[in-house]
């Protein structure tokens, strides 16, 4: 068994805010015995146009926030995952992806976003990721960590259990969703879709979310959670910012291992195709 912190916030288009805020969290996490740190979505910047995110961007060799993580993490031995932007082939667009720093600070994986966000919600926002952002194009294999194996997805892709199910059957104890989602959608759906996630999957599913308002234009809903493999939520934020703030869980192997074999899900795949 092993703990884990999720960390909620509200990005703006300052990254040294941003990164403060970050600080702030690690901070929280170590202290609360903590063994790895799940940020949200765009924890870099969350920018009020399409134009004024890609002028923020920068490679992470050049990112005040991710090199500001990186000692962070190296300083104190303590494994961060946290989505950020990243400059995309030819400079009209960016990258929405998920990055893991390991306890020495060195970027060792990282997950581009496939699914995009592409929505018009009556008397709700009107969003169309795909005008800034470019879509990626694989899964990527989970990877063992100090804190279980994990499977890295984001926001949008919660929609789609395929990528979480592919992630399963690659034996990911662990899947995360770090997410911005907008109020209307989340209180419809965020909590249904996490715990569906880690029902069918029978892994724990780790959402460190954005909340509040990161400017004029944009609100996201909160609600950070971690759900447990029998789809319990064990651990749950608030949908209103006042601070930086944090939540624990452990994670118990053992349960895993018990769902998994006291419940087998044996795919019919001589009837319909293998993810």
């Amino acid at each position: 068994m092993v703990k884990i912190a999720i960390g909620q916030l509200c990005s703006t288009a300052s990254m040294a805010h941003n990164l403060a805020q970050c600080q702030t969290l690690v901070k929280k996490a170590i202290a609360a015995g903590a063994k790895a740190l799940f940020l949200p979505e765009a924890t870099d910047y969350i920018a009020s146009s399409s134009a004024e995110s890609v002028s923020l961007v920068r490679s992470v060799q050049q990112s005040e926030f991710v090199l500001g993580l990186q000692r962070e993490a190296k300083n104190a031995k303590f494994p961060i995952n946290v989505g950020i932007h990243e400059p995309a082939q030819g400079g009209i667009k960016v990258k929405n992806t998920l990055i893991w720093i390991d306890e020495h600070g060195e970027i060792v994986q990282r997950y581009q976003k496939i699914h995009l966000f592409d929505v018009e919600i009556k008397d709700g926002p009107v969003l169309k990721e795909s005008a800034s952002v470019e879509a990626g194009t694989q899964i990527l294999p989970p990877f063992e960590t100090p804190v279980g194996r994990v499977g890295l997805a984001i926001c949008f892709d919660l929609r789609f259990p395929e990528i979480s199910i592919a992630l399963k059957r690659q034996n990911a104890q662990l899947i995360t969703f770090p997410s911005a989602f907008t109020v209307p959608t989340g209180q419809a759906h965020w909590e249904a879709l996490l715990r569906a996630r880690a029902i069918e999957t029978q892994a724990y599913v780790v959402a460190a979310a954005q909340v509040g308002a990161h400017n004029e234009k944009r609100r996201s809903y909160g609600h950070s959670m971690v759900v447990d493999p029998w789809g319990q939520v064990v651990a749950k934020l608030g949908g209103e910012f006042k601070e930086p703030e944090i939540a624990t869980a452990d994670i118990d192997f053992d349960l895993i291992d018990k769902i998994r074999s006291e419940m087998p899900l044996l795919r019919r795949t001589d009837v319909y195709p293998e993810i």
